[in-house]
């Protein structure tokens, strides 16, 4: 088979044919000199032509005149996009995403408005109150990133740290093990405290970490969704600034929910606190709440570089949505769908209370705790005082295939019964009771379901 030839040398090709076919000598890279009676193969190995023998030619320009008549025209549409999209509707009772309320999908169908139109400044002003009653703070510099959650994580981390800074992170799952990577990769330092899955950290191992990392910020996860936890933060910030650190708190899969060990982000000295649209906000996931303290604005004032993200750059985001003292500048193109969509998942929960929202959450998962027992399960998390009542983390029984019954609930019943992550992958269950999704009979269908699966694949003694 003879060799191919690519088209970036067709201008070159042409002028050595010229030559060749006039009978004169062509000089090619590496001193490889061509005649008509030693034709040239026309790939490049190393930027040198190679020489083949004659007749070998004819074939390559055969060849490339089909492919280029092939690149000439343009492609077949994709047939799959010649269907309509069809979404099955399921049960989503995993960690996240949860379903989302009614009035967001409606409001995710709202005409599209300009970015930098008076209208859509407005909805930002709504979001700013939204979060801010959410987070119960004052903060000035308090809006949402267009991202994910995983994109507040990544815009704390890049505006708190230079390169050199030290980040004391707390690792009890899978997202202080995301913030150290994090960390890293801006050129920072990550030290890691870490305890196991299912378990939290106490203040006195915090102090041992600031006493002998002497770190820029502290990283906790307030509601660890892959171990089932919520870390206590009383006395955290407060200890934090007596060391001269920052506290960095990842809120995603519990803010708005726990009605026990609340958190509010001036009180416990919180100096970055940031969530995700998807859970408790029964939003989709697009643009991410985060406030940041006065401690953290001039931590990032006095930075010796620019922060290495202009995406993610606070103080152009702050200027963006509104919340310093000077004209709005263009930054980027916000997601104008999913500012309508975190406008109403706000809403939802300014409608109901921050106070129903904790004492619904509180109660549902009560119900599914109960639910659990008398199904012989058990949790994670032994002290109800530390679990996450958004996320619990179930242990799969001896015996028992995890994925099987994760499997049958969701082909049977198109519900979500999420597994482990890391190394609790085939030995926990995840069920969260979130927003939307936290309800009475919500929890029960979802313990039928769950008691369905097990009635097949657990041979119990």
């Amino acid at each position: 088979m003879a060799p191919k030839i690519t088209r970036p040398f067709c201008a070159q090709l042409g002028k050595c044919l010229q030559q060749v076919t006039s009978g004169q000598a062509t000089q090619l890279n590496a001193g490889c000199v061509v005649t008509q009676k030693q034709m040239v193969n026309l790939t490049i190995v190393n930027s040198t032509f190679k020489v083949f023998p004659a007749g070998a030619l004819q074939s390559q320009v055969a060849a490339f005149s089909t492919s280029a008549s092939r690149k000439s025209s343009v492609s077949q549409p994709p047939a799959r996009l010649l269907q309509p999209l069809t979404v099955p509707n399921k049960i989503l009772m995993g960690p996240g995403p949860s379903n989302a309320y009614p009035r967001v999908l409606a409001a995710g169908s709202l005409p599209l408005i300009g970015h930098l139109q008076t209208e859509f400044y407005e909805i930002m002003d709504d979001i700013k109150a939204g979060i801010q009653y959410l987070f119960q703070t004052e903060n000035e510099w308090t809006f949402a990133i267009s991202g994910t959650g995983m994109a507040a994580m990544e815009a704390a981390a890049v505006n708190l740290l230079e390169v050199g800074d030290v980040a004391l992170v707390g690792v009890n799952g899978f997202w202080g093990a995301r913030l150290a990577e994090i960390a890293e990769r801006n050129g920072s330092v990550a030290q890691r405290i870490e305890k196991p899955m299912g378990q939290v950290l106490s203040l006195e191992e915090i102090e041992q970490g600031l006493k002998e990392h002497k770190p820029k910020i502290v990283f906790l996860t307030y509601g660890e969704s892959s171990g089932g936890t919520a870390q206590p933060l009383k006395g955290v910030g407060e200890l934090c600034h007596k060391y001269g650190a920052l506290l960095m708190v990842d809120s995603v899969a519990i803010v708005g929910g726990p009605y026990t060990n609340s958190v509010f982000c001036d009180f416990p000295g919180i100096d970055v606190l940031y969530t995700g649209a998807q859970k408790v906000l029964g939003s989709p996931p697009s643009i991410s709440p985060i406030s940041f303290s006065q401690r953290a604005r001039d931590k990032i004032a006095s930075r010796k570089t620019k922060v290495r993200s202009f995406y993610f750059d606070a103080a152009e985001l702050a200027n963006y949505w509104g919340c310093d003292e000077g004209p709005r500048r263009y930054h980027h193109t916000g997601m104008i769908s999913g500012n309508y969509t975190l406008r109403e998942g706000l809403a939802e929960i300014a409608e109901k209370g921050l106070e129903k929202s904790w004492e619904q959450h509180s109660t549902c998962s009560q119900l599914l705790y109960d639910g659990l027992e008398k199904l012989g399960l058990e949790l994670l998390v032994k002290d109800k005082s530390i679990r996450n009542p958004c996320v619990t983390v179930i242990k799969v029984p001896e015996g028992v295939d995890a994925k099987a019954v994760s499997d049958y609930a969701m082909d049977k019943h198109q519900t979500e019964i999420a597994g482990g992550f890391g190394y609790l992958a085939g030995k926990v269950w995840r069920i969260g009771v979130m927003g939307y999704n936290c309800t009475p009979e919500r929890v029960d269908q979802t313990l039928a379901v769950l008691k369905e699966a097990l009635d097949l694949h657990w041979k119990r003694n």
